[in-house]
């Protein structure tokens, strides 16, 4: 018999992807797809196992299928469904709790992966100007989602130290967009209008979901030769992008805000339901984040094939055209920069992009 792999999170559209993915791998003999509630979309040939990894139950469902790897994505942002924040924070923490007591006391369960994020760095105004995945961040995040992975990691860790012989990898992704991204930040650049810290033009990374589905598989698998695919490891795209060149990329206008009235703005899009605009991600639109991807390359072996640059137009043309169109955004930007300007100067001209 080939491999057993379990996977958690599959009512989402990324597990769903994955699912799909990793049945094609000639090494893989069984998929089973684990979720609290059933997924809307296909999972291939994958055998669904309707189970809650908060409760002990999912210590069964790895002895009952004789699972040897365990992919753990249900480690997520936004609830599913009608779901709440304290839902998706117990499934977060509680139900990683759960899971890895689980593949503790399992003797099949050889590999672990875990969907983790770059959110574990926090943002702040003192942070370096890259991290790598041994920099402590400045300042811990406080709450939010931010908060439940470094929770998560404490926990993997503490979970690699009592099962050595398992390889455990962790996957730090940078924010994930492309034409089905469901996450904060991509409810956040679908706004007609995009609010932003006035001062403050943070740089940001961005990772394909076509590069997540690869990496994930990558993980999943024995190394191939040369390379280690157990340890921590950032994933993002080349490259790094200003929010105001994403804004002007989308067609969008932005609207600067006052650091005190960000708060403010955020609670009321909140109420709102237009997007969660938690601390974490103010943080972000404020100080920016980015990684280095040496890791990733040299020593997990792999190259994304979208640039940050590339994710984000994938992401901008699924969402359709802006209020403002960008060719005419950057037109207007290049015949501005080219005006006479007082004393017989000229601005020097600057592209929108």
């Amino acid at each position: 018999m080939g491999k057993v792999v379990l996977v958690t999170g599959v009512a989402r559209q990324l597990g769903g992807r994955f699912v799909r993915r990793i049945q094609r791998d000639p090494e893989v003999d069984r998929v089973v797809a684990v979720d609290a509630v059933p997924p809307e979309h296909h999972l291939g040939g994958a055998d669904f196992v309707r189970a809650d990894i908060r409760q002990p139950a999912i210590a069964r469902v790895l002895a009952e299928h004789s699972v040897d790897t365990v992919v753990h994505l249900d480690v997520t942002a936004t609830p599913l469904g009608g779901g709440s924040r304290t839902t998706v924070k117990e499934t977060n923490v509680i139900g990683t709790m759960q899971l890895l007591g689980a593949c503790q006391k399992s003797p099949t369960v050889k590999r672990l992966v875990v969907k983790s994020s770059t959110n574990v760095y926090g943002s702040a105004p003192r942070d370096p100007a890259v991290f790598t995945e041994t920099t402590s961040p400045k300042s811990l995040p406080s709450g939010g989602f931010a908060k439940d992975t470094v929770e998560v990691e404490g926990y993997v860790r503490g979970f690699a130290r009592r099962r050595p012989d398992v390889a455990v990898c962790v996957l730090r992704f940078a924010n994930i967009l492309g034409p089905s991204a469901d996450s904060p930040l991509a409810a956040y650049f679908s706004l007609p209008v995009l609010p932003t810290v006035l001062g403050y033009d943070p740089r940001l990374q961005f990772v394909h979901e076509d590069d997540v589905i690869e990496v994930l598989r990558i993980a999943s698998h024995e190394p191939r030769r040369g390379t280690l695919n157990s340890g921590t490891f950032n994933i993002a795209g080349d490259g790094v992008l200003l929010l105001s060149q994403c804004a002007r990329r989308l067609g969008r206008p932005t609207v600067p805000v006052l650091m005190p009235a960000v708060s403010w703005v955020g609670s009321a899009l909140r109420t709102l339901g237009m997007t969660d605009f938690s601390p974490e991600q103010l943080r972000l639109l404020t100080h920016g984040r980015v990684v280095a991807t040496r890791q990733m390359r040299e020593t997990l072996g792999y190259g994304p094939r979208y640039t940050t640059a590339e994710t984000f137009a994938d992401f901008a043309r699924s969402r359709g055209p802006g209020l403002l169109p960008p060719e005419a955004l950057a037109g207007a930007v290049d015949r501005i920069a080219a005006l006479p300007v007082l004393g017989g100067g000229h601005l020097p001209t600057q592209s929108a992009n």
